[in-house]
């Protein structure tokens, strides 16, 4: 009998023991976690093999037809030695300069079935002679209808029948690691495919143009390709391909393209006007770098623009803005460099007012400034 209550005892100890132990897990698991345990997510088992595209054909199929060769030639006067230009024996020589022919290669693609083509800025700057030649073999001259240096972008026109134009696309579809196509001719060798994948957006500050606001990729990018189009996997436009990033003067990987907006932006202006309207207020300035921050006394993590000069009688000047404000948003936008009020300001239309948030004398302020056109004379470098 006493051993039948001491087994009954026993289970009822170790029946309340477990229920103790199970509601501490629930309460308390990472008293009985080991150290060495460490959680991680994992994916479940794949149910099956997912494979990517196992081809790019349809959109290159689609955009190759739009993609042109651009040569361009222009007449080079050779200087003369010294001892040319010397008389001879007294008697003055009246030799010719001597001149050659200089050119070189790009790309572009066809904007309109009309015959209008966008193309690098740099790709035919100061060009005598333009000749596009086409991927069905045909080839003709082409005309300059307008250039925005600030962009590096070019509008060209040509008159030829039954053209293959481009399906643009739209930078907010943009992604880093999307698959992107860059299509030209590099090198001259003939119409090329690359492919990679989109390594950055917002590229600035690199010193390639006044107005920068790139797509970086891992797509091979060679001399030749500049104004050619990079696509996606539908084949639509989503960058002007415009430069590579070197040391050796190969190919390393890293690209750049004018963004479809700011290209199509471009496009519509000059088709319009003949040339870019751009918004100017006239100021000019440097991103506030932590190290400026800290010499004018101002938190290592101020952002903002510098400003280092005002234009006289500029929409600045009337605004009240002077040398040594930093201007640290434009419509409640925070600005993080010079650029990115570069890139506002020159998208804004003239006559629009904007508003400044303005540091002047360690205060902060804000100022209203209507925004006019930019003066053709006006530099563009870190202006705006």
């Amino acid at each position: 009998m006493r051993l039948r209550q001491n087994l009954i005892m026993l289970s009822q100890a170790l029946v309340l023991g477990l229920a103790m132990a199970f509601i501490a897990v629930l309460l308390w698991p990472r008293l009985f976690a080991s150290r060495g345990n460490v959680v991680i997510r994992e994916a479940p088992p794949a149910s099956g093999h997912t494979p990517g595209p196992v081809s790019y054909a349809t959109a290159v199929r689609l955009a190759a037809p739009a993609v042109v060769n651009i040569n361009t030639a222009r007449v080079v006067v050779l200087p003369q030695s010294r001892l040319l230009q010397e008389p001879f024996f007294g008697i003055p020589r009246n030799d010719v300069p001597q001149k050659r022919i200089k050119t070189s290669l790009g790309s572009g693609v066809i904007i309109s079935k009309s015959g209008y083509i966008l193309t690098n800025y740099h790709v035919i700057k100061g060009a005598d002679a333009i000749r596009v030649f086409l991927k069905d073999g045909r080839n003709t001259k082409a005309r300059v209808v307008g250039t925005d240096p600030s962009t590096d972008l070019a509008v060209l026109k040509i008159h030829l029948p039954h053209l293959k134009a481009i399906t643009l696309g739209h930078t907010r579809d943009t992604h880093v690691g999307d698959v992107v196509l860059a299509i030209g001719d590099p090198f001259g060798i003939g119409q090329t495919v690359t492919m990679g994948i989109v390594s950055a957006t917002g590229r600035d500050e690199l010193g390639l143009s006044a107005i920068e606001n790139f797509i970086q990729t891992d797509a091979a990018i060679n001399p030749g390709n500049s104004g050619g189009p990079l696509v996606n996997t539908q084949g639509d436009l989503v960058g002007i391909n415009t430069a590579l990033y070197s040391r050796s003067g190969g190919f390393q990987g890293i690209g750049f393209a004018i963004p479809v907006n700011l290209a199509r932006h471009v496009f519509r202006q000059i088709i319009r006007y003949g040339h870019v309207i751009e918004g100017w207020v006239g100021v000019a300035g440097q991103t506030l770098t932590p190290t400026l921050a800290r010499a004018l006394k101002l938190p290592a993590d101020t952002h903002g623009v510098l400003i280092a000069g005002v234009y006289a009688h500029s929409p600045a000047a009337k605004a009240g803005l002077e040398a040594g404000d930093i201007i640290t948003a434009i419509d409640g936008h925070a600005l993080l460099t010079a650029n990115d009020a570069l890139v506002q300001i020159t998208d804004t239309n003239p006559g629009v007012k904007l508003v400044l948030t303005v540091l002047h004398g360690g205060t902060r302020q804000t100022k209203t400034v209507t925004v006019a056109t930019r003066p053709p004379d006006s530099p563009t470098t870190i202006q705006g």
